[in-house]
């Protein structure tokens, strides 16, 4: 079975960039609409960006468009999320995850972003 693994997460200033990976085991890398969502303390699951399985088609959180960027890597089974600009309010647990189909069935354990201002 699929399972999402992310890293790249650390501690960062405001203002600063970090780029998280998500590796996703398994042959059908290439079908996944893949997903990148965070949860802030306090505060409930929200969805950051998205890369659809076919044409590559992206969207984003309003919070984050223009500074944060989603990519796909199909041959090394790889999703990117490069982030820009951070902001203490970027500050979260962000989760990786990848749909077979219309809902998002496979997540990752969670890698901490921490952005200090």
């Amino acid at each position: 079975q699929e399972q999402p693994v992310e890293s790249g997460g650390g501690l960062v200033q405001a203002g600063g960039s970090l780029r998280l990976s998500c590796l996703v085991s398994g042959r059908t890398f290439a079908s996944y609409t893949l997903g990148w969502f965070r949860r802030a303390p306090g505060k409930e699951r929200e969805f950051v960006a998205s890369i659809s399985r076919s044409t590559g088609t992206t969207r984003y959180a309003d919070s984050v468009k223009g500074r944060f960027t989603i990519s796909r890597d199909n041959a090394k089974n790889t999703m990117y999320l490069q982030m820009n600009s951070l902001e203490p309010e970027d500050t979260a647990v962000y989760y990786c995850a990848a749909a077979p189909a219309t809902l998002y069935q496979y997540w990752g354990q969670g890698t901490q972003v921490t952005v200090s201002s």
